[in-house]
């Protein structure tokens, strides 16, 4: 097979999350784990950080890569969903693997993946598992695909779990509380492993406590490691004060990420590396961490996060797509709001997401352009345009982003703000 055969292949043989959405998510470690035992256990073959979160998840397994690679080590990346390229998914020193590596993957493990009748996701999570080990990778960050107890990922033992925080999302899988999700994610702590929680909350801290104190894990919380002092944005990039806990001493980070949200991530991604420098095998200087943090983005693909697309008007995507990430993005818009005449918000959904709880967070005062993206998920956007107009949303429908963008070009002034988000498949077709 060829690339795109291959490719056919793999979205229409195996069930994909990213496609077809809760029917794709096969719980359970047993596949995966035989199917790694037939590939040798290639995960066994180098050090590995294991990241989970509701949010925020990508950015710090980002930021992480790019501060091990500039302390020298050889680093894979692996994250999902993608947004243009299947290849996105795993990276080694910020270079996607080869379409040629992906071929002959399949091609050498097609009738074993069908034995077990593994889902997209495993199989996918494996190949990067495989690809790591084939090209001599140090360490490699691991992002979960979905929750973390019964995630494909979870096989591997890292040197410490991180999770970033907690919102409601996939309810219909993880539970439907806060505590039910963060004991879904706490399922990725390991005996005598610790684990790194981004955004401590009285709501569910004590999950984490209990499920550590059973394998006698240590939790260590982002924000007793370091602390936000200061905050500045110039053009595309921020400027990040931190402050380290332990002895007063200040780190001020450039990070070529924008989007307030950012600065959570921040503190999370530098406890993380305080953890690693100072209790692991590996060496991670002052320089590495301050570089790493200025090229988290161009060093390792990361796209979507509060992206800027175009000037006069401004053009700006995020992949927030639930109500905590939402949040973030709302607050941001208001902010946005005072330096444009007006702001144009172009916003589909998938089709399984609980949009009463995201709607009321956006801004009264834009004028919508509700669409769909091209996929089996998406959301018909005359239901959208019909519960946005009950949350007291006001626009029109465009049936394609294509054509939502060109109608949102074509109505705004050089003064105005346009807005693309509510779904990774909406901002992917944007980018």
């Amino acid at each position: 097979m060829n690339y795109s055969q291959t490719l056919e292949f793999l979205f229409s043989s195996l069930p994909s999350f990213q496609d077809v959405g809760a029917d794709a998510y096969k719980p359970g470690l047993e596949r995966v784990a035989e199917f790694c035992r037939h590939l040798g256990n290639p995960q066994r073959n180098y050090y590995t950080i294991h990241v989970a979160g509701t949010n925020g998840k990508g950015s710090v397994s980002h930021i992480l890569a790019s501060v091990l690679r500039e302390a020298g080590y050889r680093v894979g990346l692996f994250t999902s969903p993608h947004l243009k390229d299947f290849r996105e998914r795993m990276r080694v020193d910020g270079e996607m693997i080869s379409k040629q590596r992906v071929v002959n993957f399949v091609d050498k493990n097609m009738a074993k993946m069908q034995e077990l009748q593994l889902s997209f996701f495993e199989m996918t999570t494996a190949m990067a598992f495989d690809y790591f080990a084939y090209s001599d990778v140090e360490v490699a960050v691991i992002e979960t695909g979905l929750g973390g107890r019964l995630d494909a990922t979870n096989i591997i033992t890292p040197l410490v779990s991180v999770v970033t925080n907690v919102g409601f999302d996939h309810t219909d899988l993880l539970g439907g509380t806060l505590r039910e999700i963060a004991t879904e994610k706490a399922g990725i702590i390991k005996k005598s492993i610790p684990v790194v929680v981004g955004e401590s909350s009285d709501e569910y801290d004590d999950v984490f406590e209990a499920v550590a104190a059973v394998g006698r894990s240590r939790v260590i919380y982002a924000e007793d490691s370091f602390r936000y002092i200061e905050h500045r944005v110039e053009g595309s990039k921020q400027h990040i004060a931190l402050e380290r806990m332990c002895d007063g001493r200040r780190y001020d980070l450039e990070l070529d990420l924008t989007g307030d949200y950012q600065r959570k991530n921040a503190v999370t991604a530098a406890a993380v590396v305080h953890y690693l420098h100072d209790s692991s095998p590996l060496t991670i200087s002052r320089r590495a961490f301050v570089d790493g943090f200025a090229k988290a983005a161009s060093s390792t693909g990361l796209a979507g996060r509060w992206q800027t697309l175009g000037e006069k008007p401004w053009v700006v995507c995020d992949t927030g797509h639930n109500a905590h990430g939402i949040s973030y993005v709302a607050s941001m818009l208001k902010d946005a709001a005072q330096r444009y005449n007006r702001q144009i918000i172009i916003i589909g959904f998938a089709r399984e997401k609980n949009i009463d709880e995201v709607l009321p967070l956006l801004p009264r005062e834009a004028y919508y352009i509700f669409t769909q993206a091209n996929v089996s998920r998406a959301m018909p956007v005359e239901k959208l345009a019909e519960q946005a107009a009950t949350a007291g949303l006001q626009g029109e429908i465009q049936p394609s982003v294509a054509e939502a963008m060109a109608r949102a070009k074509e109505i705004a002034t050089p003064e105005d703000m346009i807005f693309v988000g509510g779904s990774n498949f909406v901002v992917a077709e944007v980018l």
